[in-house]
Order: C-alpha cells, then structure tokens, then sequence
C-alpha cells in the first residue's frame, strides 16, 4: 500500500493554483481575455481549497506557506498585471508597462512580508489587502465594467487608479479581516464576519457575479475606513494630554 504523505493533497491543490495562473497568462496572450480571468477564478477556488485541506488534514506547514506565497505571486500577482498589459497598458509604452507592473512587484512584496511576519497559520486578520482578493479586484471590474458601463475616458481613469491604488493597499498596514475556517465555534465568535460573508455569497449569485466587483470594494473600504477611525481615535487621546501641558505651562 502506498503511504501518501498529508500535505501532499494541499500541495497539489497549490501546483493547480499556479498552473491556472500560468493558462491565464497563455489565454491573455492569445488575446482571450474572458478565459484568463476564468482561470484566475479557477485559481482563487484553489487557493481557498487548499488551506482548508491543510486544515483538515492537520498538515499545514512552512513548505506549504512558501508555496502557496510562490503560486499566489504567478496566478494573482502576474496573470492581473498581464491582463491590464494587453487589455490597456500595452498601447501607453514603457510608462504603461511600469503601472501593469505594479500588481505584480507589490504582490510579491506584500507576501515575502506576510512570510516573514507569519507566526501561526490562523490569522485573525491581515496587515494589507490579501494578493486574491486585488486580483478579483481587477477580474470583476474589466469582466462586467470596463468599458461597458462607463465611457471610455471614466473606464481610462478608474483602470489607471485600481492599477496604483490595489498595488498601495497591499503593501499598506491597513488591517483586513481574514475570513476564520468555518466551524459551529468560529460562527459564534465572528457573526459579523460570516453574516457578512453570506450576503456577499447571495449578492454575487443573484447578481451572475455582477455584484462581486462591488463586495471588492466594500471589503477595501473596510481597511481604509478602520484606519481612518483608528488614527482619530489615537488622535482623540492625545488631545486631554497637549490640553493639561498648555494648562501647566500657563501656571508655570
């Protein structure tokens, strides 16, 4: 009988991942735009199966991280950037192959430092938008939007800001919520996670995944406005303190 090591399965899970990512990069060449974005779906699912196959056979591990990390740069950090290459960047020169690029050399930062920072396999949360979710970013919004809902000139401006912006929010110390493995305990503990999760799930079926691009935006506005809040409320405590210093010094 063969013995089939436990993190073999996740792994092969991860190898699918990143040959996903590598058909997305032959599709985008061959000018099939609809189906790299296909594979790049492909991929995240991938991606999501095998941490919790990891989970499940109890065989996580820092071989699986860093393979994982090494899948993630092809299929989200690469694949996207090609996307936008051919799809706009590509008639905009040596500046349009720098902003293309973006997505994938902050990706690759953002996960050396999520490699670096790891201690544990469940996180609560993550230091900067997740690699998958940019790349869904960038799918949803050329697959339902760009260049149909908007004018030319707007989709030219909003494919120029998600290019820059995505790229900062990754390698940002915005704090993102990660979503918890799904158990009867963890549902308890996070409700608002997975009540939100849920409706997100609803909104993108009944809306043929139409309503994914917006839940991409919902899910980085939730970074940036916990940021935004944080730093007033840091701010709020400092004020009593410089109040009773200019109050000291009035005495003195």
């Amino acid at each position: 009988m063969i013995n089939i090591p436990r993190n073999f399965i996740p792994s092969l899970f991860t190898i699918l991942n990143v040959f996903c990512g590598f058909m997305s990069i032959i599709s985008s060449a061959q000018g099939n735009f609809d189906k790299a974005i296909y594979f790049i779906v492909y991929s995240a699912l991938f991606d999501a199966v095998d941490g919790l196959a990891a989970r499940l056979t109890n065989s996580a591990s820092k071989f699986g991280v860093e393979l994982d990390s090494l899948a993630d740069v092809v299929s989200f950090g690469a694949a996207p950037s090609f996307i936008l290459y051919n799809i706009y960047f590509k008639d905009h020169g040596d500046f349009g192959v720098f902003l293309a690029s973006l997505i994938l050399l902050f990706a690759a930062i953002r996960l050396a430092r999520f490699n670096v920072q790891l201690v544990g396999f469940d996180k609560d949360y993550f230091s900067g938008v997740p690699v998958p979710m940019a790349a869904m970013t960038v799918c949803s919004y050329i697959y339902f939007y760009h260049n149909k809902l908007f004018g030319y000139a707007l989709s030219e401006k909003f494919i120029i800001g998600l290019a820059i912006l995505l790229p900062v929010l990754m390698v940002s110390k915005l704090r993102y919520d990660s979503i918890p493995k799904i158990s009867l305990n963890t549902i308890k503990k996070y409700p608002v996670k997975f009540i939100f999760l849920f409706v997100g799930v609803i909104i993108c079926i009944v809306t043929r995944g139409e309503g994914l691009f917006l839940f991409c935006l919902f899910y980085l506005s939730t970074g940036i406005f916990r940021g935004v809040y944080n730093q007033f409320k840091k701010t709020k405590r400092r004020q009593p303190f410089s109040e009773r210093e200019v109050e000291s010094k009035k005495i003195n």
